[in-house]
């Protein structure tokens, strides 16, 4: 393993690692989602300036008008997924909504063969079914929740529209390369702190450790997180950086299990398996059909 990739792999765990710690963070606030999802972005934005200025990223010649709106439109998509991810937690728990949030990669597969002509695969159709009847299983399950089936189900449909605007924040992704990621992500978190004013809740206390909390949420869960994680990007395969993310729902796993004592019944850790292993597969198809095609192979 070259230098190269192994701070690209370090720096990757890293970055999934304090990930998978978040709805600690958010939970432990005792603040309004609101308030944490502004929070998050007022002080993450403040770091990513400073990051973005370091890195000499703040050049008018970095953006258009066009590349601009789109980085304001998945800023307002990101924004969304996490009010719904971290509204998600109190109702699902942070293991189950974790899991049910990484059916994004089908729904970006879906977004994109709408919008963008991308063809479906029989390959990519079986990973889907796994994930569909992974789904399945865990809304069957008979959680041993405060607020019964329906509190239940309603963390589902929280994580799943969670997933939905991930991805549609990431098919914006798709048509910003060449614009400095971290520069996407100021633009990104700024978005979210204008968008979410109106709507903070002015009267929430919160004593120092919940401020200490929230800053943590802005600095490490935001700021660092994306350094690490964009750093990681630019150094590593894609097939690697596919399989290292799923250290962040182990990670969340454990934490909802060490935290708050959270496990997971026979369903759904089976329903919850097979989402990430059907997950897992639609990310690492992708490396693979890159190689074939430049092999010239035919693609199932």
């Amino acid at each position: 393993m070259n230098a190269e990739i192994k701070r690209g792999s370090l720096e990757m765990v890293a970055a999934m690692l304090i990930s998978g710690s978040i709805g600690w963070f958010v939970l432990m606030s005792g603040q309004p989602v609101i308030n944490v999802v502004f929070w998050r972005c007022v002080i993450g934005a403040l770091v990513l300036l400073v990051v973005c200025a370091l890195l000499g990223q703040l050049k008018r010649d970095c953006l258009t008008r066009a590349t601009l709106l789109l980085a304001i439109a998945g800023g307002v998509a990101l924004v969304v997924n996490w009010l719904l991810l971290f509204a998600a937690y109190s109702y699902a728990s942070i293991s189950i909504a974790t899991a049910v949030y990484n059916t994004q990669p089908f729904m970006l597969v879906g977004l994109g063969a709408l919008f963008l002509g991308e063809k479906l695969t029989a390959r990519k159709l079986l990973w889907l079914l796994l994930a569909f009847i992974g789904m399945v299983l865990v809304v069957l399950a008979q959680p041993n929740l405060p607020g019964g089936q329906k509190h239940y189900l309603w963390g589902i449909l929280l994580s799943l529209g969670a997933a939905f605007f991930y991805a549609l924040m990431a098919l914006a992704a798709k048509h910003l390369k060449g614009m400095p990621p971290h520069l996407i992500a100021l633009i990104q978190a700024t978005v979210g702190g204008v968008m979410l004013l109106p709507f903070f809740d002015f009267h929430a206390q919160a004593n120092s450790a919940q401020w200490g909390i929230l800053a943590t949420l802005g600095i490490a869960h935001t700021g660092l997180m994306y350094v690490l994680l964009y750093g990681a990007i630019q150094k590593l395969p894609t097939h690697l950086t596919g399989s290292l993310s799923f250290i962040y729902p182990i990670a969340a796993v454990g934490v909802d299990w060490l935290a708050f004592d959270h496990h997971l019944a026979v369903l759904q850790f089976a329903g919850a398996a097979m989402i990430l292993l059907a997950a897992a597969g639609m990310n690492l198809l992708g490396e693979r059909s890159m190689r074939r095609l430049r092999q010239g192979k035919s693609l199932v």
